[in-house]
């Protein structure tokens, strides 16, 4: 599932690395990367869109210090870097991604043959394993569908020794599920609701004033004889006073709404199989080709993948839009994320598919609470581990500690990690202060290796234009921007290099922060995370670059 963080804008009411492709090198523990930080802070516009760039000691900005690294880099030699973006689809024609897609060069684009003989017709660009398929169900939706065709009308009396377990299971999925659900529906009745009130008051006032377009002198001077006018009046009287207008309240709702009912009537519901009309199981391997070359958006509302690919590599030198982190990248675009819960299938199989394809560095920002095929997953990271490729992944967005509650794909199976490619990214804010860390993102003293920012940052959406958003979906981004920058300017380092110095290199958070969801608790960076570390470009090619040189 597409990990934004919703927010409703209205409100009434020690490592030691064994390197693939050079001698085992050791990566510096324990260094003392904490900064100290000016008294003056300065925001303004070009600061907000461009804070994950800026650096902590000089502008009081948990950025991760890019111009810094950049002018590090400079004079030295770079090369081109595949980044897989397995993700909702990307916009590969958006003016700040288009000089920055990956061709496969093998291909001849539209001929209807496969020029290369990998099993993909035309991936051109990249491939779309969903096909024509925008909406899905959750993972937990699909399980208890399944189990409730097997245990529906049973109660425990009925159910043999052998099943416990699984009748066990079906019960606690039953009792989320229905939950889940309540919940939704009531958050679709209550905005709604809002909404509602709204228009009601705006045609009541319309009615007292005698006017389509009124006016607060207009409101206040009206006299109504009836409380409920009166009530309405004060409504409408409360939204003008602030400057705003009834209408761009109503619509400010319509997202709330949207999300809601998508809850209702897609996330959550039994009747709904979204990928129907794929024709193929998704719960077999016996068919590892399906899809299509469209790897671009299938919506015009369809954001993530844009601007996740956008904060990796947008262009750094058109003079338009944002900059990206890295310079010479390759948008391979990998579409496995519908509007719902992701297939294991197809995060399995788009993984290995970049990972044939040349990508070096492949950005996973989306999750599930559930995995029935997590086994195919951890064999694809496993297949990318062999392949020198790493794997940069979001933790999520619902302020809980993975450890014990884990979000799918991950790199840790029966507490013990299964591969040394795969680095999991939990939230920042611009906030160097109790409120550093995103009050939505996951945390892991085993789980999440280290923090970046995400939180209102900007970047692309289709059709040429950029937004704000927020969610580890941006964070996972920004980290696989800096990985590629190590990649592209020390391409001898291994996966498993890249993703420590990552985590060692990264500014050291000596101070409590607030815990998300933790009702004011306080806590160090590094009992909630492996590292304790923010992500930090500047440090990060410093220490690759010292690492690169120990190798010569």
């Amino acid at each position: 599932m597409k990990l934004i963080k919703y927010t409703s804008i209205i409100a009434l009411g020690t490592f030691v690395v064994s390197c693939n492709s050079v001698k085992s090198i050791a990566i510096p523990q324990g260094v003392n990367t904490a900064v100290t930080i000016p008294a003056k802070k300065v925001f303004n516009e070009t600061t907000l869109n461009t804070w994950s760039h800026l650096d902590l000691a000089k502008d009081s900005i948990p950025g991760i210090s890019l111009a810094k690294a950049y002018d590090f880099l400079k004079g030295k030699p770079s090369i081109d870097v595949i980044v897989a973006v397995t993700d909702s689809g990307s916009d590969i024609v958006h003016e700040d991604l288009k000089d920055n897609v990956w061709t496969n060069a093998k291909e001849i684009p539209n001929n209807g043959k496969d020029d290369d003989k990998n099993g993909f017709i035309d991936d051109v660009h990249g491939w779309n394993f969903l096909g024509a398929t925008y909406d899905e169900t959750l993972e937990i939706t699909r399980l208890y569908r399944t189990l409730k065709t097997k245990y529906k009308g049973k109660t425990s009396v009925d159910i043999k020794k052998k099943e416990a377990d699984d009748y066990s299971n079906y019960k606690a999925i039953e009792e989320e599920f229905k939950a889940n659900l309540a919940d939704a529906k009531k958050g679709q009745e209550q905005y709604m609701q809002y909404q509602n009130m709204l228009k009601e008051a705006d045609a009541a006032v319309k009615k007292l004033v005698g006017k389509e377009n009124y006016t607060l002198e207009d409101v206040k001077n009206a006299t109504a004889t009836f409380d409920y006018v009166n009530a309405k009046k004060e409504i409408i009287v409360k939204i003008l006073e602030a400057e705003s207008t009834v209408q761009s309240q109503i619509d400010q709702l319509e997202p709330a709404i949207a999300y809601y009912t998508s809850k209702v009537n897609t996330y959550y519901n039994l009747e709904f199989d979204g990928r129907a009309a794929l024709n193929d199981d998704a719960y077999s391997m016996k068919t590892k080709v399906y899809g299509d070359n469209n790897v671009k958006d299938q919506a015009e509302d369809e954001i993530h993948g844009t601007h996740v690919s956008g904060i990796i590599l947008a262009s750094r030198n058109n003079s338009v839009g944002v900059k990206g982190i890295v310079e010479k990248a390759k948008l391979m675009a990998v579409r496995v994320v519908p509007n719902g819960d992701e297939y294991d299938k197809d995060v399995a199989l788009g993984i290995r598919y970049a990972v044939d394809n040349g990508a070096k560095v492949i950005n996973t920002s989306f999750g599930k609470g559930y995995s029935p095929k997590a086994k195919w997953v951890y064999d694809a990271i496993k297949y990318a581990e062999r392949k020198d490729v790493l794997i940069v992944n979001a933790a999520g967005n619902d302020a809980q500690d993975i450890d014990e509650k884990p979000s799918f794909p991950k790199d840790v199976d029966d507490a013990k990690e299964i591969a040394d490619n795969f680095i999991t990214i939990g939230a920042t804010t611009r906030f160097y202060n109790d409120n550093l860390l995103a009050d939505f993102t996951n945390y892991g003293k085993k789980s999440v290796d280290v923090f970046a920012p995400g939180h209102d940052i900007y970047n692309t959406i289709p059709g040429n234009k950029y937004k704000m958003l927020s969610g580890t979906s941006m964070a996972s981004p920004c980290t696989a921007g800096v990985a590629a920058l190590i990649r592209s300017y020390y391409p001898q380092l291994s996966a498993s290099q890249v993703k420590h110095i990552l985590m060692n290199s990264g500014t050291l958070v000596t101070k409590k922060v607030l815990l998300p969801g933790g009702n004011g608790k306080k806590v160090q960076l590094s009992d909630i995370s492996v590292s304790g570390r923010l992500v930090n470009a500047y440090n990060a090619v410093k220490m690759a670059d010292s690492i690169a040189h120990q190798a010569k």
